[in-house]
């Protein structure tokens, strides 16, 4: 069983199991990424006679030596996710290192945000202004419209009259 979870963790980098699994999987696939820093015939062999996969021994020599070749161990991660449905086991992802995208980015700084009605009070000021702005643009062409209905009106008012 550990052999077959280890070559699906080097070809597919990330795995889903239980906890107890992923654990005992760390101790037994560890040892075989450390032995595949030196590409040698002989280690080759030894971890050959752990996975029984040509396909995985290529993968484990080839990119995931390379990727882990300075690291001095650690090489999985294991991060859980909560609890299976059916039996109430903990689930979690055990995953290689260094072939995770989102966790080997640098952590950008995030802007600090504060809630208090200040703030609450500053957007709402900055609408405002918005909003008088756009009426300020708006009146003036409204004003001669409104002039001329004006001057309009009370000329028809008075003709009827006179």
């Amino acid at each position: 069983m550990l052999a077959n979870m280890t070559i699906s963790l080097i070809m597919h980098k990330r795995i889903t199991t239980t906890l107890a699994k992923a654990k005992a999987l760390k101790k037994y696939a560890e040892p075989l990424i450390t032995r595949c820093k030196d590409d040698s015939t002989h280690s080759r062999r030894v971890v050959f006679s752990y996975l029984q996969n040509k396909e995985a021994l290529k993968e484990l020599f080839g990119p995931v030596a390379a990727k882990v070749g300075d690291r001095p161990g650690g090489y999985t991660r294991i991060i859980k996710l909560g609890f299976r449905k059916g039996d109430g086991a903990p689930i979690c992802f055990i995953e290689l290192v260094d072939f995770d995208e989102n966790m080997a980015k640098t952590a950008t700084k995030k802007k600090a945000t504060r809630r208090s009605r200040r703030s609450g009070k500053a957007e709402a000021a900055a609408a405002e202004a918005t909003a008088e702005t756009v009426e300020a643009t708006e009146t003036p062409a409204a004003e001669p419209a409104q002039a001329e209905a004006a001057a309009e009106a009370p000329a028809k008012e008075e003709a009827p009259q006179g």
